[in-house]
């Protein structure tokens, strides 16, 4: 008998214990882990963002010109390492090419070797609401042979510190 009222004297103070947990939550306590929906919480824009854009047309055998802009939209100076950006040419791998049936085309240009972190003369500064933008040939690096719908993304941000949310078609044609 000393048993079962051991058991139920326990039972009871865990429930106990339970019904005051929840009361804590309800009134939005400190263990309160009610999750707030996507909209209602407050993203910051990423400092540096990067736009690639096809400048002229992009015929098989002859340049294809793309222009990389960097924007600042922080409120202060922010800074982007130029290494893997076309601000230092094409001297790594820092785009993914490929045609519309997602075949990639293979990077053939140089690839740097780093040491990090990078030194300072690395980095460009951009005045709050500033840009800057280079021309680049991306038939420097990849061997587009075909005639076809190519996508361009770039894929460096964690080196440069560049966010290029959107990636780049281009059609090429003969």
């Amino acid at each position: 008998m000393k048993k079962i009222t051991t058991i139920i004297m326990l039972f009871a103070a865990m429930l106990s214990a339970c019904g005051s947990s929840d009361d804590k939550k309800e009134a939005g306590g400190e263990n309160d882990t009610t999750l707030m929906p996507e909209a209602a919480t407050e993203k910051m824009p990423d400092p540096i963002i990067g736009k690639l854009a096809l400048v002229g047309e992009a015929k098989l055998g002859q340049p294809i010109n793309i222009k990389f802009s960097v924007y600042n939209n922080s409120d202060t100076v922010a800074k982007f390492c130029k290494w893997h950006t076309p601000f230092e040419r094409l001297s790594s791998k820092y785009l993914d090419v490929a045609l519309e049936d997602y075949t990639e085309v293979p990077y053939q240009g140089a690839m740097a070797k780093r040491v990090m972190p990078p030194p300072t003369d690395s980095y460009t500064s951009l005045k709050k609401g500033d840009s800057t933008s280079v021309n680049f040939n991306l038939m420097d690096g990849y061997a587009i042979g075909k005639v076809g719908v190519y996508t361009i993304k770039y894929n460096a941000t964690n080196v440069s510190g560049i966010v290029v949310p959107d990636s780049l078609k281009i059609k090429v044609e003969n």
